[in-house]
This record gives C-alpha cells, sequence and structure tokens, in this order.
C-alpha cells in the first residue's frame, strides 16, 4: 500500500485521485484496529512540527497525538509569543524549524495557499492543517473515513453540507473527496452562504433545509465561520437555527438510519441542538478518534515508513 503512495505532500484533496483517497482510508483502517495504549516505534527518528498561525484545538493535539503513537519526536509552534511578532516572514520562520530536524511540518494558515508556498521552499514534507477558507483535507478525510465506516461504502450515497459554505475550507475538502468517490453532494444554507457557482463543481445547490432533508443518507453540520465574516450575512442566529439546525423534530422527520456529522467546535442551539449532537444518530466524537487515525495514516505514507 505504502508503496503505491507516492505524492511527498498533502495539500489538498483536489489535487487527489479517487485511488490516492482511498490509499489514504485503506491505511486509517489500519491505524484504527491499532491498541489506543500501544506506542509503535515505526517512526522513531523522524520528528513532526505543528506550525499553528490560527487556534485550533483538535487538529493540532490530535496531529501532535498521532506523531508520538508513532513513535516521532514533536515540536509544536504557534505565532503568538514567536519571533513573527517581530517581523520574522513566514517562510524565514518555516526554515528556521526545519533547520532542527524537521521531517513533516503540519501547517494552518489564514492565508490560502500558504502551504504549498512551504512545500515549494522546504525539504520536510508539507500536510495542510487548513489554509484561510481554501481548504482543510485532513478534515475531509476524516468525515469520509467517518462515512465508510458507518454506510460501508462513500459510492452512491447522498450527503448534505449544512451551514456556512462560503467561509467552509471544511466544505471544500469534503466536496472534492465526496464527488470522487462517487457520492452526491448537495450544500444547502442561507442563500449569503451558498454561492451558486458551486453548481460547476458537480454539487446540487439549495436554500430550503427541509426540502432537502429526506433525501440525505448523511448531514455534516457547518458551523457559521463569524470570525471569516466581515457584515451581516443573516439576519439572527435565532433565525438561522430555526431554518438550519438540526433538531430532534428534523431527525423524526429524516431517514431512519440518518448519520450525523459537524466537524466541529459546534455551537450548541445553532446549527445542532444536544439531543440530537448526543444522539444515537450522531458520530460527532467518533469523528475526533477517527482523525486520529488518518493523521497516523498520512504520517506514515509522508515517511514512507
Amino acid at each position: 500500500m505504502i508503496a503505491d503512495w507516492t505524492r511527498k505532500h498533502l495539500l489538498g484533496l483536489e489535487e487527489l485521485s479517487a485511488r490516492e483517497i482511498g490509499i489514504i482510508l485503506d491505511a486509517a483502517d489500519d491505524m484504527a484496529k491499532l491498541d489506543p495504549n500501544a506506542t509503535s516505534t515505526e517512526l522513531k527518528g523522524r520528528t513532526v512540527a505543528n506550525l499553528f498561525f490560527e487556534p485550533s484545538t483538535r487538529t493540532r493535539n490530535s496531529f501532535g497525538l498521532a506523531a508520538r503513537r508513532l513513535g516521532a519526536a514533536t515540536l509544536d509552534f504557534t505565532s503568538s509569543g514567536s519571533s513573527v511578532s517581530k517581523g520574522e516572514a513566514f517562510i524565514d520562520t518555516a526554515k528556521n524549524i526545519e533547520a532542527m530536524g524537521v521531517d513533516v511540518m503540519v501547517v494552518r494558515h489564514t492565508s490560502p495557499g500558504s502551504p504549498h508556498l512551504l512545500a515549494k521552499h522546504l525539504r520536510a514534507s508539507v500536510i495542510n492543517a487548513g489554509d484561510g477558507p481554501h481548504e482543510h483535507p485532513t478534515q475531509g478525510l476524516l468525515d469520509i473515513f467517518t462515512i465508510r465506516r458507518h454506510k460501508g461504502r462513500v459510492e452512491g450515497l447522498t450527503v448534505g453540507l449544512i451551514g456556512d459554505i462560503l467561509h467552509s475550507r471544511v466544505a471544500r475538502s469534503n466536496i472534492h473527496g465526496l464527488i470522487k468517490l462517487g457520492a452526491k453532494v448537495i450544500v444547502c444554507g442561507p442563500s449569503t452562504l451558498v454561492p451558486r457557482e458551486l453548481k460547476l463543481w458537480g454539487v446540487e445547490v439549495a436554500y430550503d433545509f427541509d426540502d432537502i432533508l429526506p433525501h440525505c443518507d448523511v448531514i455534516n453540520l457547518l458551523r457559521i465561520q463569524f470570525e471569516r465574516q466581515r457584515t451581516g450575512l443573516f439576519p439572527s442566529i435565532r433565525e438561522y437555527a430555526f431554518l438550519f439546525g438540526m433538531t430532534g423534530e428534523r431527525m423524526r422527520r429524516a431517514r431512519p438510519d440518518l448519520l450525523i456529522l459537524a466537524p466541529g467546535p459546534i455551537n450548541r442551539g445553532v446549527e445542532v441542538t444536544p439531543e440530537v449532537a448526543d444522539g444515537i444518530h450522531s458520530a460527532i466524537l467518533e469523528q475526533v478518534a477517527n482523525g486520529l487515525a488518518i493523521r497516523m495514516a498520512l504520517l506514515k505514507l509522508l515517511c514512507g515508513v
């Protein structure tokens, strides 16, 4: 399997083939079977650096834990209190960290294309952990991995992405990956947050959640990204929750085997109510666990182990 993997970096799902996505998912299946209390030595002598220029809880900690479970050393960087605040250039910061003997650089940045820029200047492998509103490939992979584990397949399923599509890097990675694996994707939310041009990507665009809900096998609830919005794009949070929030009443009108996902952090009472988030159809916490398997798989593949 590893012999079939030829890429040095993971910058986005847009550039991957269905076969390459399948290799990652299959490798993650193997990682998910490992004893969570055991530590491997497969990446002993390797160093993984987390360069996070944006706040993160799940992704940063997941990559750090994934590296340590495989026996790698880890280095955590945050821009707060670093030489970036003194005016050091982004590339110079990354090169200085790489000079400490780093093999894999995990990068999150507010600017789209930042990981791609580093990939051109570093010898280390680069993993995109979210670049502005562009992509978040490991989140897309863990969402797809969770769907496959629950449904046994991706091809032929209908997946609804609900919420702030306009600002969502998670939505973009999900769209690229799901379509390549043969799923039908419906994006739905307020008209101000769902670009019509997404139809050109091969997805269905909708603005009425209740219309599409009965047709969906999976619903992925995306957070409203207030930090990326400069103007009010819908009247109120209360109205958004009424029109697009996943509630117990909506669950009763959905398919009986509907799978609920949310990349987090979730806003209870906005995109999802507590009874749904904590209910039997929810795989929200399972997504976090699956993210560890995906990131372990990627570190092994990129290190050629």
